[in-house]
């Protein structure tokens, strides 16, 4: 066993006597509890929570104050964005970090505290436009202030998430077992967070448990919106809490370098986990990538096209195509948000779906291979994808009355399309990141690089997305269905690609390397 340590340098040790003081350690007294992981997992369900909160309710607000549905889908630039740069900035500072308190806690406390600004920014934009001089009508300071939220946010959460992450790699080691449960508690929590905040964003009467929110420029709609938003604080605060505590960091000493390799899992040393790779290092990597890896970042790349129209538009869908509302019109401004808040609760179920499906995963990924189930997934989605411009179609068939509310068949028929549409998210949330693991094995890249990579595949699709599907919908009819359709294709080439090519470079075929 190779042992380095700057501690090895100034206090002379046999190597076997240091050996065995490392075995020792490793094999039980500084073995970090799972409950303790667990513990410091619990983050997630606090930055969930506010993530739910905005895939769901933000986009059709953003329009309420006055952003055109064409334009709207540019606000969501900064996510893509921010994690192709805030994470591997953030990532190479907490690895180097020498603060007192550890290399990771500053960074996921600084982080919460960010989001939890975010929210009070974008809850309360509506009243300090008004108190900066927005009428009813036209609301430009308010639209200021929103966008200024929505983007620190964003930020935030990027901040937050990536030392999370390397925290519980920290603290679980090298012990892969050990690896896989703290990542599994990570998932565990982000699960519950989704389900309780789509749960509050299909809550319509926050605003009578939280009286103070309703005001002259926040009516019952913005009223709501900020309680929720103060529930995620309370939250992220609670979990936050409980996560930084949990930890037991040892800071970095000035002449340690962060990547020295230690044995056990004690109060946490500085050096263990993987190094974060730096935004160049992605794009250099690049060129080194084996053919079944670039296939790979082909398919996620066409996935991710399909899935951004839909994280971006699905309440709004249900409020537009379903619900047959307009968030700018007066008279049909309220069945917008009951069909706002319905797609909310599609979401909820969506989730629990997720949940479910991510148990069984790994067996099907096993017994058929993680090619076919990516690719048949991904022929789900596209499938869905179409029975929602086909509910879009019969819908707007119908002719609705100006106060009449959609068939109980229409939101049924819509409601179950959210819920499938919870397998194959679950599948794009683990067999991609499974499959470049192993594909990147032999190359001898490591997690961390071939993580960032991988994530190359999804910002900017989500870039591309963001820029092009708000002017798409725009010349064709202003809806989402032209978005969707875009979606439908992308979904259905993935898949193909998946059931057909993926398989010949499978991990057990000589780790796929032609």
């Amino acid at each position: 066993m190779t042992i380095t340590s700057s501690a090895a340098d100034h206090e002379p040790m046999a190597a076997t006597t240091l050996q065995d003081e490392v075995l020792k350690r490793h094999r039980g007294r500084g073995r970090t509890p799972l409950k303790k992981l667990f513990r410091v997992a619990s983050v997630a369900c606090g930055i969930q929570f506010g993530w739910a909160l905005q895939l769901s309710l933000l986009t059709p607000y953003v329009q309420e104050l006055g952003i055109s549905h064409a334009f709207s889908s540019l606000i969501w630039l900064c996510g893509p964005l921010s994690g192709l740069v805030v994470q591997p900035i953030v990532g190479y500072m907490s690895d180097r970090c020498k603060s007192k308190w550890g290399r990771r806690r500053p960074f996921i406390g600084f982080g919460a505290l960010l989001i939890a600004f975010a929210m009070i920014l974008i809850g309360h934009s509506a009243d300090i436009g008004g108190l900066l001089g927005d009428h009813r009508d036209k609301r430009p300071r308010a639209i200021v202030v929103f966008v200024l939220g929505f983007w620190v946010l964003d930020v935030a959460n990027n901040t937050v998430q990536g030392p999370c992450r390397a925290l519980l790699a920290d603290l679980a080691g090298k012990d892969q077992r050990r690896l896989r449960r703290a990542h599994a508690y990570f998932s565990l929590f982000m699960a519950v967070g989704n389900i309780l905040g789509f749960a509050t964003g299909s809550y319509s009467g926050w605003f009578k448990i939280f009286p103070f929110s309703l005001t002259s420029a926040c009516n019952s709609n913005c009223a709501n919106l900020k309680s929720a938003f103060i529930l995620g604080i309370i939250l992220l605060a609670v979990t936050t809490c409980l996560s930084i505590t949990a930890a037991q960091e040892m800071p970095l000493g000035s002449n340690q370098s962060p990547y020295h390799e230690v044995a056990g899992d004690g109060p946490l040393e500085p050096g263990e986990g993987a190094q974060e790779p730096f935004l160049w290092e992605l794009f250099w990597s690049l060129r080194f990538l084996s053919r079944p890896m670039r296939l790979l970042l082909v398919v996620n790349g066409l996935t991710w096209i399909a899935w951004f129209p839909f994280l971006l538009f699905d309440t709004d869908w249900m409020g537009r195509e379903v619900y047959h509302g307009d968030p700018s019109s007066r008279e049909r401004g309220q069945i917008y948000h009951d069909g706002v808040r319905m797609g909310a609760f599609g979401l909820l179920l969506n989730s629990v779906v997720i949940g479910i499906t991510s148990a069984v995963i790994e067996p099907l990924c096993r017994k058929l291979g993680a090619g076919f189930v990516w690719g048949f997934s991904n022929i789900l989605m596209s499938l869905c994808f179409i029975s929602m411009l086909i509910i879009a179609f019969v819908s707007e068939k119908m002719e609705l009355e100006q106060s009449e509310l959609p068939s109980d068949g229409i939101v049924i028929a819509a409601l179950v399309v959210f819920a499938l549409l919870g397998v194959p998210l679950a599948v794009t949330y683990s067999v991609p990141y499974a499959l470049a693991a192993s594909y990147t094995e032999s190359l001898g890249m490591g997690q961390g690089l071939s993580m960032g990579v991988l994530n190359l595949s999804i910002v900017i699709p989500q870039v591309v997305v963001s820029l092009g599907s708000g002017p798409w919908d725009q010349l064709f009819g202003s809806g989402n269905s032209p978005a969707f359709f875009v979606a439908a294709v992308s979904a259905f080439a993935g898949g193909l690609l998946a059931i057909i090519i993926l398989p010949k470079f499978s991990p057990e075929k000589g780790r796929g390397i032609p």
